[in-house]
């Protein structure tokens, strides 16, 4: 039984490194990625390593995500726990480190501040906001392997709970919305924004999930047909 959401990222992989885990689409940009558990290990494990070897970070530091969902959100949010770090998505004013998006307004006494435009193909900012360094640029110098750090079922997880509490938020909020193991989820990030629904239930359970940002309505039979998805959380 996995106790922490690293154990849990680890089973998920174990279960099948290749086939797709997590798949975005951005029906605003037309931008689909596609990650196997391996790739988004991959882009976990170069967080993990930035959080650590290159902040010198771990149990006791706070990380603030203030960006909505995408992979990008899901990869920086699973390193971030991987680090032994603690996750808020709500209030970044205290945090020891900010990953977040050039249109988002936000105060933080953060020394080390990361800015991503969550552009397709995992593309660089042209622009970068003062004082921010450019997330893809940065964690792309990191290692594709993290060796783990120490994380307790009791150390802080997400927005102020511990990884226990947390993953039983995700096992109710999996019951409440019907995700079963082997399930591909087909996720409107609109009304499903809070990472315990969309990235975590479906992780903890064993489904994949098809996340929908900017969904078209008129889209969806035809997408849920050809990605195959048997529950659709619209």
């Amino acid at each position: 039984m996995q106790t922490t959401i690293p154990q849990v990222l680890a089973a998920a992989v174990r279960r099948d490194p290749t086939t797709p885990l997590l798949t975005f689409y951005d029906d605003a940009g037309g931008d689909r990625t596609e990650l196997s558990g391996a790739t988004l290990d991959n882009w976990v494990s170069k967080t993990a390593n930035l959080l650590v070897n290159g902040l010198g970070l771990g149990n006791g530091d706070t990380a603030a995500v203030t960006m909505p969902p995408h992979w990008q959100t899901a990869a920086i949010l699973l390193g971030v726990l991987s680090a032994g770090v603690a996750a808020d998505t709500t209030d970044p004013t205290a945090a020891d480190a900010l990953f977040t998006t050039p249109d988002q307004p936000t105060q933080t006494k953060a020394p080390d501040r990361y800015a991503t435009g969550l552009l397709p193909f995992a593309m660089p900012l042209r622009e970068l906001p003062p004082g921010f360094a450019d997330f893809v640029l940065e964690v792309r110098q990191h290692g594709d392997y993290f060796p783990g750090q120490p994380v307790a079922p009791g150390d802080l997880a997400l927005n102020g709970r511990t990884h226990a509490e947390t993953l039983a938020a995700a096992t109710a909020r999996a019951a409440d919305l019907a995700i079963t193991p082997g399930a591909r989820v087909l996720i409107d990030a609109t009304t499903h924004p809070d990472p315990v629904d969309w990235l975590l239930a479906p992780l903890l359970t064993g489904a994949s999930t098809v996340l929908c940002a900017h969904l078209d309505a008129t889209k969806i039979s035809t997408r849920a047909e050809s990605e195959r998805a048997t529950l659709l959380l619209t």
